[in-house]
């Protein structure tokens, strides 16, 4: 089966549904760009501004909400397809909103496509990829979002050059790219959006919810054309039809299964979990962190960049060894230099001014941190999430996981500031080092390795 693969085909279909990582990754990181310009515009106060920058949040907790409902109804691409449109009405709507209640509601029509297609693309993804290479090729929804963070960041930087010396004779485009230049920072989401939007038009529904659908025929036309054989697509369909026979006919009631039960609750402990190990904190408030820390501004725009770098460097190396190493392994050791980094980074403010340590190791630890962060939960969660479930709730039990990661992102990302504020930037990190070793238990206890297994297998596992 291995020669008869068609491997382009299959990396064609990963590529487009990753699209909306970019989207995700840029949409979620444009913010920190935008914060001082629509404040100053609008005359808004600290709470104001936390709701600026959580809203999009919110509508990333509805979409995911509805997400696997959405999927398991009307299928994984057709559910991508809303995804882009909300993205680009998004977009659209962010670079001409007359009004800061405007602004806010498009925001949040962002955050439900970010909510959305964080649920669907890696599903899609998991279900038309070979079992040997799906652990890549779903990393490259991963590895997408580190694209829209890093491009969020560029883009941001690049209008804010522009803008120093720019003349347009358009006076809308003076006012989206010059004077309100926020305007342009969000409303540059559009192009990828409608680009997302185009390309779907041209991949095929997932031949694993068609043969839940009972549309055999298409599914095999699609898996016929994965395998390059018709021998190897009926297989696919019939252990495909086969799990689906001896799963329980209400997808809500499968979910409090035995073995299911558990497979849920443990992608709600991992995603949570994930979230309070600081990923965020440091992606969302490096840069105040950094000034903080006694470096300039500009300081630590250059060293946003430089972490959006390492973040998306390091998801190219995961991506090409999380199918090789297995998905536990490269948690073992991603989280545990998670742990040293956090450790140091603690200690650096604990005792680094009094020995006289320079701001450099502090940006150095950050880096080292971002590494070790970028090759194993980052990689893995939507890998792990995207396979544990069986075919008829895969839809229903990611968005529960989903949305607790969501609640999850929400709450480091309004607690964050209170934490570096009562228990100091040391205890904060201390705290997020703690945090790490039940995430490295439950993977090591409770996770079966799941590199180099089908998705009937995986589900075989859990029903046991």
């Amino acid at each position: 089966m291995k020669s008869q693969t068609n491997t382009g085909y299959v990396a064609f279909l990963s590529v487009v549904a990753a699209i909306g990582g970019i989207l995700f990754g840029y949409d979620t990181a444009v913010i920190s760009g935008t914060v001082t310009g629509v404040s100053a515009q609008f005359g808004l106060d600290a709470m104001q501004q936390g709701w600026f920058v959580g809203c999009a949040l919110v509508g990333s907790i509805g979409g995911v909400a509805v997400a696997g409902i959405l999927s398991d109804r009307f299928g994984r691409r057709m559910t991508m397809l809303i995804s882009a449109v909300f993205f680009t009405v998004s977009g659209i709507g962010c670079a001409l909103s007359p009004d800061f209640t405007q602004l806010v509601i498009y925001r949040i029509i962002g955050g439900v496509g970010i909510g959305v297609v964080s649920i669907v693309s890696p599903m899609y993804i998991s279900e038309v990829a070979v079992a040997r290479w799906r652990g890549t090729l779903v990393s490259l929804y991963q590895l997408a979002i580190t694209i829209g963070f890093l491009g969020a960041y560029l883009v941001n930087f690049l209008i804010l050059r522009s803008a120093e010396t720019a003349v347009y004779s358009s006076a809308l485009m003076q006012k989206i790219l010059v004077t309100e230049m926020w305007r342009g920072m969000l409303g540059s989401e559009t192009l990828p959006a409608l680009l997302f939007f185009i390309v779907i038009f041209f991949i095929p529904e997932s031949p694993r919810w068609l043969v839940l659908r009972n549309c055999d025929a298409r599914a095999h036309t699609v898996l016929e054309r994965i395998y390059r054989s018709s021998e190897v697509a009926s297989a696919e369909i019939a252990a495909v039809r086969a799990a689906g026979s001896q799963q329980i006919k209400s997808e809500w009631r499968m979910l409090f299964a035995p073995g299911i039960r558990k497979a849920v609750l443990i992608g709600v402990f991992i995603a949570v979990l994930g979230q309070f190990m600081g990923v965020n904190a440091v992606l969302y408030y490096g840069p105040t962190i950094f000034e903080n820390a006694g470096l300039s501004s500009g300081d630590s725009l250059f060293s946003q960049i430089l972490v959006g770098m390492v973040n998306m460097l390091t998801t190219v190396l995961a991506l090409v060894i999380i199918d090789r190493v297995g998905r536990k392994s490269l948690v073992y050791w991603g989280v545990s230099g998670m742990i040293l980094s956090l450790v140091c980074i603690g200690l650096y403010f604990l005792w680094g001014a009094a020995w006289g340590v320079s701001s450099t190791f502090l940006l150095i630890f950050f880096l080292a941190y971002i590494f070790c962060c970028a090759v194993s939960i980052c990689a893995v969660i939507w890998v792990l999430l995207s396979e544990m479930y069986p075919t008829r709730i895969r839809g229903l039990a990611m968005s529960i996981a989903g949305l607790a990661l969501w609640i999850g992102t929400y709450l480091i990302g309004q607690l964050t500031p209170w934490m570096l504020e009562n228990l100091t930037p040391a205890g904060t990190f201390f705290l997020f080092a703690a945090m790490c070793v039940p995430y490295i238990l439950i993977i090591w206890k409770a996770v079966p390795e799941t590199t180099g297994r089908s998705l009937e297998e995986i589900e075989k596992y859990w029903q046991k």
